[in-house]
């Protein structure tokens, strides 16, 4: 089980940072750049815990430092996104399951406001000051306002395959119709309906129409005799 957590996390946080760097650093997007890395992260966290979540998040910064293009000094995202792990980790649901999707954009938002603050405040330490040049307040917006959009598309895919990998009784036997399911889910969390419950509801409603249509039925032979 720990070794497919390590192939997993493996692969995906190198096919999230080529992604990250070869599609989304170049869009020239205003502000902040959306961070697919970090939602891989995110996602791993709130299977893993904040153990699992740390070691990933250290694994993840530290391939991102020693990436190229990279220009900062090594260790600095490693030790930004351990921290961020870690306290996602801690929101992992008791029960495995997302009764909201309320609970994991909170996680996203401060995840990503935490991330700029944790990663202009380590370059401060260490003589870096170009968020002060870009402006903080506009990396923060945008850094949360892109990977919430981002999210329902990434998050619940991973969480999907992690608890797949793991051989968790939750996980369906199609992960795509997991993922479908949390993803639609995420995306009707403020109109109040329940996507993935249509079915059910559907046959219920049927259900009735004949029950009624059948007593009707029974009424009128009941007034012919």
């Amino acid at each position: 089980m720990r070794v497919n957590r390590i192939l997993l996390s493996s692969a995906l946080i190198v096919v999230a940072l080529v992604i990250q760097v070869s599609i989304l650093a170049r869009l020239h997007l205003p502000g902040a750049v959306p961070d697919l890395l970090l939602l891989t992260v995110l996602g791993l966290a709130l299977v893993y815990g904040h153990v699992g979540g740390a070691l990933v998040g250290f694994a993840a910064g530290l391939l991102a430092d020693l990436a190229p293009p990279a220009d900062h000094a090594a260790g600095r995202f490693a030790l930004v996104l351990c921290v961020i792990g870690y306290l996602a980790g801690l929101a992992k649901p008791e029960n495995g399951r997302l009764k909201s999707a309320t609970g994991p954009m909170v996680v996203v938002v401060a995840a990503a406001i935490g991330t700029t603050l944790l990663y202009a405040g380590v370059g401060a330490l260490v003589g870096d000051t170009a968020a002060r040049h870009v402006g903080l307040g506009s990396l923060l917006f945008t850094a949360a306002l892109y990977d919430l959009l981002l999210a329902p598309f990434v998050v619940p895919g991973i969480m999907a395959l992690a608890r797949r990998a793991e051989n968790d009784p939750l996980a369906e036997t199609g992960s795509a119709g997991n993922a479908a399911n949390i993803s639609s889910g995420w995306l009707s969390s403020g109109t109040g309906l329940k996507i993935g419950g249509q079915r059910g509801g559907l046959g219920n409603l049927k259900t009735k129409a004949r029950t009624r249509t059948a007593r009707v039925g029974r009424i009128k032979g009941v007034k012919r005799l």
